[in-house]
Order: structure tokens, then sequence, then C-alpha cells
């Protein structure tokens, strides 16, 4: 596990969203907040701030189940631009997964 550049670990502890966890509203929170790497690619972690969601430790836990997972990648695909979702679908198409979770879960929004 690679850490987070300092430019951009400083960028994330200002922003109020990586202060609490992303999936609170999904059945009750414990623990301290924790960073979740959320996307692989080229078999590294993404060092991108749409990438990093912040996870208390039950929810971080949970990231290996499917439903975790697409959970995680719900809240991290609807906060990545077109853009950036384009120069990571080389194997999956993201703005296809993105549109695919968005049937089951509805747009995802962030709240702080």
């Amino acid at each position: 596990m690679k850490t987070i550049p300092k430019k951009l670990n400083d960028e994330l502890n200002e922003d109020l969203f990586y202060k609490k966890c992303c999936l609170r509203w999904f059945f009750g929170c414990s623990g301290r907040v924790e960073r979740h790497h959320n996307l692989i690619f080229g078999g590294r972690q993404v060092q991108a701030k749409f990438a990093i969601l912040p996870a208390c430790s039950l929810h971080h836990s949970l990231a290996r189940s499917r439903e975790g997972n697409d959970r995680f990648n719900w809240v991290m695909l609807n906060r990545a631009s077109d853009e950036e979702l384009e120069t990571y679908s080389k194997v999956v198409n993201l703005k296809f997964e993105r549109d695919r979770l968005n049937k089951i879960y509805g747009v995802w929004q962030q709240t702080n």
C-alpha cells in the first residue's frame, strides 16, 4: 500500500467530505474514519481525489464483499468526471458501471 502524496493528503484533510464515512447511511458506522483507495489500475492504487474514499472501519472491512464493493464504486464513480473515468476505462467501462449502479441506488449526491 502506497502512502497518499502530501499535496493530495493536505487537500483531503481540508475537505469536509473526508471527515465522515461516505457510506454512513448504509447501516450505521463504527470506529474512526479511514481512507479507502477504491480504484486499482495497472496493479496500483490510483492516487486521485475521486478514487480515495472516507470509510469507517466497519464499512472499510466490507469493501471486499460484492455489495460493499458496489456501494464504494457507486460513490466513487459519481464523484469522478467523465474525463477521469475515460482515463481509467481500459478494461471496464466505468461510465457504463456508474450508470448501472445509478439504476440500482439512484444518483449519488455528496452531503457533508
